[in-house]
């Protein structure tokens, strides 16, 4: 008796701080939903937990600003974080595949010098990845913000463990047996077996691109090519006497939508990539 009731005030602990965790992670985006209703004056004045009469006007200046062309900058996103997360998950799955199908020489060296390029920031490389850029003409494109997303060494990684855990030699050893040509055996085997794993990163790679702005601002001049990141930081460092946090919050609450999106379409693939590997060769 006694340990049935402190089981049911365990699980009722439980429960109550999930709870407590769960409205910590929405009250965020609450605020943001709320702040998008209301004036700039009404922001100005704190905290409100009542939605406001200003959505339309918002996102009716927010549309009208010739600085801030919002629907370019919203497909130059989405194309963007689309190219960056099917080019990073199909490329970093071939090498993984690659790596861990095949014995070769200096195959070891291959993966650590893999692993090691993880450990160089970004921000080291900036120079030299601009100077690059301008040498092959690709300086104020979109092309930049996708095409280096084809080596990625983290997205590798995890392919690599997740391929370990998951994909049989057998079932590539047969189809070999069967003649089936090795660019196929990956593109109708490998690919459907890493699909829980493939989706997990590739939500990671959407989420990242879409979020990159250190990469987009050093590399991106023209108006019309920059992405939401650019926008969203131009319109809270405007002059004082134009800037509406009305328009910023809106921007925001419009930029968080097509990540909900993705979220939802993928989200079902997250447990299982966390989860593949339970049953090993």
């Amino acid at each position: 008796m006694i340990q049935t009731k402190f089981t049911f005030i365990k699980r009722n602990l439980c429960y109550t701080f999930l709870f407590i965790l769960t409205v910590a992670s929405l009250f965020p985006f609450f605020i943001l939903l709320v702040n998008s209703t209301r004036s700039h004056a009404q922001i100005q004045k704190g905290f409100s937990a009542f939605f406001g009469s200003f959505f339309f006007e918002n996102l009716r200046n927010l549309v009208s600003n010739p600085n801030t062309p919002i629907v370019r900058a919203l497909f130059n996103s989405v194309f963007v974080s689309f190219m960056s997360a099917l080019l990073t998950t199909y490329f970093s799955a071939m090498t993984a595949y690659g790596i861990y199908m095949y014995n070769f020489k200096g195959k070891n060296t291959a993966f650590k010098v893999i692993l090691a390029i993880m450990m160089i920031p970004t921000q080291v490389s900036s120079l030299g990845f601009i100077q690059l850029l301008i040498k092959v003409g690709m300086y104020d494109s979109l092309l930049a913000l996708f095409i280096p997303a084809i080596a990625s060494p983290v997205v590798f990684f995890y392919m690599y463990q997740a391929m370990t855990a998951s994909l049989s030699y057998s079932i590539v050893e047969a189809a070999r047996i069967d003649g089936c040509p090795e660019f196929r055996i990956f593109n109708t085997i490998v690919i459907p077996l890493m699909k829980p794993a493939i989706a997990v990163q590739a939500i990671f790679a959407f989420v990242g691109s879409w979020n990159n702005y250190f990469i987009p601002a050093l590399v991106i001049n023209s108006k019309m090519k920059k992405t939401i990141p650019i926008l969203i930081a131009q319109l809270r460092s405007a002059d004082y006497q134009k800037f509406d946090m009305g328009q910023v919050y809106m921007f925001i609450c419009l930029a968080i939508i097509p990540l909900v999106i993705v979220y939802l379409f993928l989200s079902r693939y997250i447990i299982r990539g966390v989860s593949v590997g339970a049953v090993k060769e």
